[in-house]
């Protein structure tokens, strides 16, 4: 008998079978609810040709369906699917149209590709994966897409994928912003304390981008929160205090430590002009590279930089006086203390601040005191620990990988596929 020429070879145990090409396809590509009927060869692509299997018809947007048909479309709906080889494959339907009660006239849903999209899902999953662990470059090379389509493709996954109920239950939450591009372009971003995870993010730093948030989370829900860790921005407190006046505002120790390291900075950078202006160049230059030595924790130094800073220490003067300040700042913020000593020890350095003759720190000791409850509330609720802080550099990171991305929305996607309630699932996991 001869071979059917639409027919392949597959291997058995007990020899050769013969499938046919398109039984081959609809196992390669694993498609579910349609069936493959026809496969075509064109240039640097394979088209394969599909059809619904279930006779109902389904609206995307509410989930109606029903078995009348409004009409058909005039030309076949395409979706890319997972490259096989260096063949490129296109997924090729004719769908139906059918009248929703709500929605209108529409184009039926189909099983194997988010509604809008022109990936199936098996590809929207994969990029979406890699793009939490590769960068720009090689996702766009390997894939063979443009960032801008992996940016919708993040939005469009989040958006499906991402936990619903990720508002509900929360009782500890902490409030920051991320810069994400140039230009004074930031995120605010809300983590879970007690998850760790990143529950929402949105464009901007503002009392606007903190009431969004509010009015997501609803009244009922604002409530039940007991605690809210921030930085001293004016914005987030204001809005926190009128939204959520029962939860405790926790300025976060991380950030009142990074004050310290800023003040040391501008006492640095006053030092080093007035060696420009007193002395020769090189002495100046010599002392534009103790920078590093100086904001860097001790435990990291190098040995130069240790050097450095010895050199400084024997020089002694203001510089030496603000690095002093910032370490024992830094200090009391230890996990290892308990919370009335990290009160006495607060007192103790805010008093030795005002008598530093540094008016950076004098002013921070200042506010230290405006705001010590708040502080110390942050350090008795333990809201400020290496958990929050590594989220913070974590998230700094990701939205360095988004610098790409031309919309705030597709960067807050970023954070969210990488920090938030999401479990994606690869194709060959299914």
């Amino acid at each position: 008998m001869d071979e059917d020429p639409g027919c392949l070879k597959a291997p058995d145990l007990k020899g050769h079978i013969t499938v046919r090409v398109t039984t081959a396809f609809n196992m390669l590509l694993a498609l579910p609810g349609v069936n493959v009927t026809a496969v075509e060869f064109i240039a640097d692509r394979v088209v394969v040709d599909v059809r619904l299997r279930r006779r109902r018809l389904v609206c995307p947007h509410c989930g109606y369906s029903t078995r009348w048909r409004h009409n058909t479309q005039a030309r076949p709906s395409t979706w890319r699917a997972l490259d096989l080889g260096v063949w490129r494959v296109t997924i090729r339907a004719q769908l139906r149209r059918l009248a929703c009660p709500d929605d209108g006239v529409v184009v039926e849903e189909v099983p194997f590709a988010r509604h809008g999209a022109r990936m199936t899902r098996d590809v929207d999953d994969l990029v979406a994966w890699l793009a939490t662990k590769m960068d720009k470059t090689a996702i766009t090379r390997l894939l063979r897409v443009n960032w801008r389509t992996v940016g919708v493709i993040i939005e469009r996954v989040v958006a499906d994928e991402l936990d619903p109920d990720r508002l509900d239950g929360l009782y500890e939450i902490g409030i920051d912003e991320v810069s994400y591009r140039k230009q004074h372009h930031y995120l605010t971003i809300v983590a879970d304390h007690r998850s760790g995870k990143v529950v929402w993010a949105d464009e901007g730093k503002d009392t606007a981008a903190a009431k969004r948030f509010y009015d997501a989370l609803g009244e009922r829900r604002s409530t039940q929160l007991t605690a809210v860790s921030m930085d001293m921005g004016k914005a987030y407190p204001a809005v926190t205090a009128e939204r959520a006046p029962q939860a405790v505002i926790c300025w976060d120790p991380f950030h009142v430590a990074a004050m310290a390291s800023r003040e040391l900075d501008i006492v640095r950078r006053a030092h080093w002009n007035h060696l420009r202006e007193t002395t020769d160049a090189a002495t100046a230059k010599r002392f534009k590279g103790a920078r590093w030595a100086l904001l860097k924790r001790p435990e990291d130094l190098t040995d130069r930089q240790h050097d450095t800073l010895q050199a400084l220490k024997r020089t002694g003067g203001a510089v030496w006086r603000g690095y002093q300040l910032k370490e024992a700042l830094r200090a009391i913020f230890d996990e290892q203390l308990r919370y009335t000593d990290v009160g006495a020890l607060l007192d103790r350095w805010c008093s030795w601040a005002q008598r530093s003759r540094l008016p950076g720190f004098v002013a921070l000791a200042r506010t230290i005191r405006e705001r010590r409850d708040g502080i110390l509330a942050a350090v008795r609720l333990g809201l400020a620990n290496g958990r929050v802080e590594g989220l913070n550099n974590r998230v700094r990171l990701i939205t360095r990988r988004g610098f790409g991305f031309h919309s705030a929305s597709a960067v807050a996607a970023l954070v969210m596929l990488s920090c938030g309630p999401i479990n994606l699932t690869l194709p060959h996991e299914r």
